[in-house]
Parts: C-alpha cells; sequence; structure tokens
C-alpha cells in the first residue's frame, strides 16, 4: 500500500470508530443515570455531590462518554485490527479474528476485574484516612478515579495478546522470556503502580497477580507451540 493508501485506511478506521463511539454515547446518555447509580453502588456510596451549577449535566455528559467508549470496543478494536492487516504475511493474516476476539476480551476482562475489586479498593483507601476523617464523595472526582482504574487494568490486561502476537511474529520468543523472567516481573510491578491511582500497595497487588499469571501461561503457550 501506498503512503496515500494507508492514509486513507486511517482515515476509514478513524471515521466508523467515531461513529460507533457516538451512537455508544448517545445510548449511555439515555441510561447515564442507571449507569452511575451501578457504579455509586460499587463503590457503597449512597449520594455523591458536584460543585458547581452545571456540575450535574456535565456529569451526565462523563457517564455517557464513559459508557461510549466501552460501548464501542468491539468496532474500535476490529477497525485497529483492519488497519494493520495489511502489513502481515496470509498466514498471520488468519489469527486477525481470533486476535480481535482476544482483544476485545482481555479488555473487558481487565475493565470488568477493576469493577468488581472497587469495594476492596476503596475500603482500603479508607482505612488509610483514619478514623478521623470521612470521605466525601464528588461526583467527577470518582468517574474518574474508577474509569483510570477500569481503563488502566483493560490495557495492561492486553499483556497476553501483546507476548502472543510478538512470538507469532519470531520478534520474542519463550527462552527469551523465560530468561529474562525477573525483568518482567519488576517492569509488570512499575507498571502496575503506575497505571492504578493512589498510593496504596494493594491495588497495584491486584493488578500484578492477574499480569504475573498471564505472563507465565501466555509463555508457556509459546513454549508449547514452539515459539
Amino acid at each position: 500500500m501506498t503512503i496515500l493508501e494507508h492514509l486513507e485506511a486511517l482515515r476509514r478506521a478513524l471515521i466508523i470508530s467515531g461513529i460507533a463511539w457516538l451512537i455508544g454515547t448517545a445510548v449511555g446518555f439515555v441510561v447515564r443515570n442507571q449507569i452511575l447509580h451501578y457504579l455509586l453502588s460499587r463503590a457503597d456510596i449512597h449520594l455523591a455531590y458536584y460543585t458547581g451549577p452545571t456540575g450535574g449535566v456535565m456529569l451526565g455528559l462523563e457517564v455517557a462518554i464513559f459508557a461510549g467508549i466501552f460501548l464501542s470496543l468491539p468496532v474500535i478494536i476490529w477497525q485497529a485490527w483492519w488497519f494493520v492487516s495489511p502489513g502481515l504475511h496470509l498466514n498471520e493474516r488468519r489469527l486477525i479474528g481470533p486476535l480481535i476476539v482476544a482483544t476485545l476480551f482481555f479488555f473487558l476482562f481487565g475493565a470488568g476485574f477493576a469493577l468488581w475489586s472497587v469495594p476492596l479498593i476503596m475500603n482500603v483507601l479508607k482505612s488509610f484516612a483514619g478514623s478521623d476523617l470521612s470521605y466525601f464523595p464528588i461526583g467527577d472526582q470518582f468517574l474518574g478515579f474508577l474509569l483510570a482504574v477500569m481503563v488502566g487494568y483493560g490495557l495492561i490486561f492486553e499483556l497476553p495478546v501483546v507476548l502472543y502476537v510478538l512470538g507469532r511474529l519470531r520478534i520474542i520468543s519463550s527462552g527469551w522470556l523465560y530468561k529474562h523472567r525477573m525483568y518482567w516481573l519488576i517492569g509488570m510491578a512499575i507498571a502496575a503502580q503506575l497505571l492504578t491511582p493512589g498510593t496504596d500497595p494493594f491495588t497495584p497487588f491486584l493488578m500484578f497477580i492477574p499480569l504475573m499469571i498471564f505472563w507465565e501461561v501466555t509463555t508457556l503457550l509459546l513454549k508449547m507451540t514452539g515459539r
């Protein structure tokens, strides 16, 4: 493909992804109150606040955008793999379908794991504040915190997909991964710390344990397939 053809393909992918995101955001806006209620209930928050006259409206828009991102993920991931597919060999293109499914699965699994962990995370964070302090939940701050945690988990849970693709392309091998295991463990620990907001050690630990399991299982899979 020429540079112009690549740019046209990128333009097409962005337009389709953008339309999907707009549709998802519109759907999210319709059910914004139900989504916000569910997210707050996960953190055992019965009433959240906003600090400006337009705060309630803006919070609703943030919830809609939040929902639009997740509802449009299948289309965005599909378009991303479609964009890179011309650079792959024919035998590698056959993996596009399974990789789209795997990419979507691991991102949603990571985001879902983060959502499941919210009660634990909130309890740990509150315990660090001590008995003399009480949490005063501001809606947009809480939503920003939750979105950061869910997207962070979703992105870093893509580790198996990244390792498998690099292994299939023979950029890395299972032997190389085992040889540098200690560096990977340290890197995953640092990534878990950077991608989880807050200063408590518990939240990064919740991310690090699944990452370590993913790394071990993916490396073993590459070894079993001769990579």
